[in-house]
């Protein structure tokens, strides 16, 4: 896929959110590692579990380092910082797809402060660009079934919620790439 799908998609940007506040959207680092295990740690547990389908107390060291060096070519992501370029990290969305895969699997996590102000939106829509610019023509992501939130979010970006075949607390949302965006 194509290497240069950021700066095609307009990463670094600068979003102001529903309530005011301001945040810059930018590809993660790996100098990232201290802010992001910080922005884990904020997360409350309901919130960890959403996101990770797990009750998870730490981030283990393998998903931190997979996070904070996403594969090139095959991985993307992005965080969302507050205070410019260094801020804090309130939130982030990343993708992943199986070598020579058109499609890419997302995930999307923002602090529970920042909850309701629109940066998920603003997340996701930057993630579907990117993904766009890199050349994947499918997008999707596993959302437990109880997460209306994200469910209703997915919903409005134009993608399609399924059952997911093999576990019926999940749903799968599913969005065509090749197609204007807001058209379905």
């Amino acid at each position: 896929m194509h290497e240069n799908a950021s700066a095609e998609a307009g990463l670094p940007s600068r979003a102001t959110l529903r309530d005011g506040r301001q945040v810059v959207l930018r590809r993660i680092r790996a100098q990232d590692k201290a802010g992001l295990l910080a922005a884990f740690h904020r997360l409350s547990a309901d919130s960890r579990y959403t996101r990770f389908m797990a009750s998870m107390r730490e981030l283990p060291d393998a998903m931190l380092e997979s996070a904070t060096h996403p594969v090139a070519g095959r991985e993307f992501a992005l965080v969302a910082v507050t205070d410019g370029d260094a801020g804090t990290i309130v939130g982030g969305a990343r993708y992943a797809a199986g070598p020579g895969s058109d499609t890419c699997e997302f995930a999307v996590t923002v602090a529970d402060d920042w909850h309701g102000v629109g940066l998920a939106k603003c997340l996701m829509q930057s993630l579907i660009g990117v993904a766009r610019a890199a050349g994947y023509r499918n997008m999707e992501g596993y959302v437990l079934a109880s997460n209306t939130s994200m469910r209703g979010l997915a919903r409005g970006l134009g993608f399609v919620d399924r059952v997911c075949p093999d576990d019926s607390t999940l749903r799968v949302v599913s969005l065509g790439l090749a197609e204007v965006p807001g058209a379905a």
